[in-house]
């Protein structure tokens, strides 16, 4: 009798049972909603030629993308798991396989260590329908000239397709003031905010994690930076004028070292 007791109860707590053999989501598990993937979707289409039929999606979870059975021509179209994004992009290199992904906005920067990818800065929160909220932009490896780029056009349509499934929750974080010789992805948001258009050319600098003066007080670029050569950081100047940005904040200065990394770059790109 005790061991029909026993096995009344586990049929009893079936759903239990199999609720552990789930898998669980994490906050990589972000289900992208329809419209805004659709809007996505059709950016590839429009700007670089695939089709619907070549886009795959080798996201999911349990998936295995490092096996997923990629066709001849295909590109992938997906929203990746946020935390191994930058191991991601750099296998997606090495196979030379074509991508346009979803990335974290305010870490993008950290992304462009990957050479040839370029991040489009969107910055806009998207509602997904595991009810995570997250600022993303895209990161692809379908115009290597450029290292990061705002898109004024692809931002509007995201914004207007959230905005169909919750209002749009903006975060708001503290401000500095870099130098013009200092880019962050959060500036190249603040452009696309005030319809400003911006593009720096990978050649036109590098990527920094801090500045030496941050460094000393145990501060840091948060999600990294650039630094920027003088005609980039003339342009850089010119799109902050163009956007009227009146925040007043601490405002960092380049040390020695940066100025010297600046000359180089002013040697070898600024042409």
């Amino acid at each position: 009798m005790a061991g029909n007791n026993k096995s009344r109860g586990t049929f009893d707590d079936y759903d239990g049972f199999v609720e552990k053999f789930k898998p669980k989501k994490t906050t990589d598990d972000c289900y992208t909603p329809q419209n805004i993937m659709d809007v996505v979707q059709d950016y590839v289409t429009e700007h670089y030629g695939f089709s619907r039929e070549q886009m795959v999606r080798p996201f999911w979870p349990g998936g295995d993308y490092e096996r997923f059975d990629y066709p001849t021509g295909c590109v992938v179209v997906d929203n990746p798991l946020f935390s191994i994004i930058t191991s991601i992009c750099r296998e997606y290199q090495r196979r030379q396989q074509p991508f346009f992904l979803f990335c974290p906005y305010l870490t993008a920067g950290s992304i462009s260590k990957v050479d040839g990818v370029t991040v489009i800065v969107t910055s806009k929160n998207i509602r997904y329908e595991n009810g995570a909220e997250i600022a993303s932009s895209f990161v692809t490896n379908l115009e290597p000239e450029n290292i990061i780029r705002n898109d004024l056009e692809l931002t509007q349509k995201i914004k207007d397709a959230d905005a169909e499934n919750r209002k749009a929750i903006t975060k708001e974080l503290p401000k500095y003031i870099y130098p013009d010789h200092v880019l962050t992805v959060t500036k190249v948001g603040w452009f696309n905010e005030h319809n400003t258009p911006y593009t720096l050319k990978r050649k036109d600098c590098c990527v920094i994690s801090d500045m030496d003066e941050q460094r000393r007080i145990g501060k840091s670029i948060f999600g990294s930076g650039y630094l920027l050569c003088d005609r980039a950081a003339a342009d850089r100047a010119a799109a902050d004028r163009a956007a009227a940005e009146h925040a007043a904040a601490l405002k960092w200065q380049l040390s020695d070292r940066e100025r010297m990394i600046v000359e180089m770059l002013n040697r070898q790109a600024c042409k």
